[in-house]
């Protein structure tokens, strides 16, 4: 137990760390930790605790992708499980944004067990942010496209946690809320 204890804690120091001048896009502009947290949040409760590589995964999820840290940065410091993990949720940015969120909808259904998990808990994550501190740019048709991609990914993440996927619909049941009752 001690072990998990300590893989969790350092997964989120490292990831405090790496993310410590990156803001959320949001009104409130949000420290970007707050959401790494959250989403290990989620992935906790989802798991009553279980699963300390996941939960850890999800402290990093982040980092390859936004703050230029190497798959063997991450396996050196947290183990394979974690390392592949992140990995597998990172997408591409040297593609076009368009291109990454049809990728993250074509691969959401090939993705392992824990990486629907993962996705599921971002997902969560982003529009509980939309609903709480949307970017103040953001037209209310740009937070329903969100939404309805989010949708379209979760839609390949399914059958994985019954408390992730009650969560998502959830928030998504308000996504009225976010567009100000547009469709």
């Amino acid at each position: 137990m001690g072990q998990h204890v300590l893989l969790v804690t350092r997964a989120a120091h490292f990831a405090a760390e790496r993310h410590v001048h990156q803001r959320r896009k949001g009104e409130h502009a949000e420290p970007y930790f707050n959401h790494v947290s959250e989403v290990a949040a989620l992935l906790a409760e989802a798991t009553d605790g279980k699963e300390p590589e996941l939960i850890a995964a999800g402290y990093l999820h982040d980092t390859i992708e936004d703050q230029n840290v190497t798959h063997a940065e991450l396996e050196e410091r947290f183990g394979r499980e974690v390392s592949d993990l992140v990995l597998e949720v990172t997408d591409d940015k040297s593609l076009e944004k368009q291109e990454r969120k049809r990728l993250q909808i074509v691969h959401a259904a090939h993705l392992s067990h824990y990486a629907k998990m993962l996705k599921l808990a971002d997902k969560c994550a982003n529009l509980r942010a939309l609903l709480t501190s949307p970017p103040p740019d953001w037209s209310a048709q740009r937070r329903g496209e969100y939404f309805d991609w989010a949708r379209d990914v979760v839609e390949g993440c399914r059958r994985v946690n019954v408390k992730l996927e009650a969560e998502f619909d959830r928030l998504y049941a308000r996504r009225g809320e976010a567009t100000g009752g547009q469709p």
